[in-house]
């Protein structure tokens, strides 16, 4: 990455069941990109964490642009308080352009979908497809089988150890937004 911080991708839990203190780390984000005065790019969800981050940094006076398919919009999910929606066809198209119109990725708690995402922009980065910080906040250890799991596979061979370099770990909000001024 060069340059400064501008925009950051989000991503997180859609799930509606969620536990509250993952709302409220979510809105923490949020609040806390807005206070840097950076943008929020995230995947133009209203429910759960996605809505709480994108809430928390409007609120903040962040702009928010969502990406979202249009199968999610019909389903009645999409945000439409954000600053900008921009509507996909697919998913794969929706990664894309979350990717361009950000400057570093924060993974926040979450399930599959974050787990998809997760692991696409970072092996991007090993694979030097670009330069963006790669951000894992893990609070609670919700991360901690996945990144054992990862670790288990460079023991075994299977990951070199320059590829789990690619992705900072923190544990507290200003750590991991700290990162994401990083590359």
């Amino acid at each position: 990455m060069t340059g400064r911080v501008r925009a950051v991708t989000v991503y997180c839990g859609s799930h509606v069941s969620v536990p509250e203190a993952y709302l409220e780390l979510a809105a923490e984000v949020g609040a806390g990109i807005a206070a840097r005065g950076w943008s929020l790019v995230w995947g133009g969800g209203r429910t759960a964490m996605m809505g709480a981050v994108a809430v928390a940094a409007r609120r903040g006076g962040a702009r928010t642009v969502g990406v979202i398919p249009q199968s999610m919009v019909d389903r009645e999910w999409a945000d439409h308080d954000e600053d900008e929606l921009l509507v996909v066809d697919t998913m794969r198209e929706r990664k894309r352009l979350m990717e361009a119109h950000s400057d570093a990725f924060l993974a926040l708690p979450g399930g599959l979908g974050t787990c998809e995402e997760l692991f696409e922009v970072w092996t991007a980065r090993y694979l030097d497809l670009h330069r963006k910080p790669v951000v894992l906040l893990d609070p609670d250890t919700h991360w901690s089988g996945l990144l054992d799991w990862v670790i288990s596979l460079r023991d075994k061979g299977f990951v070199p150890t320059e590829a789990i370099g690619a992705l900072t770990v923190a544990s507290t909000v200003a750590g991991a937004l700290d990162a994401c001024g990083v590359s």
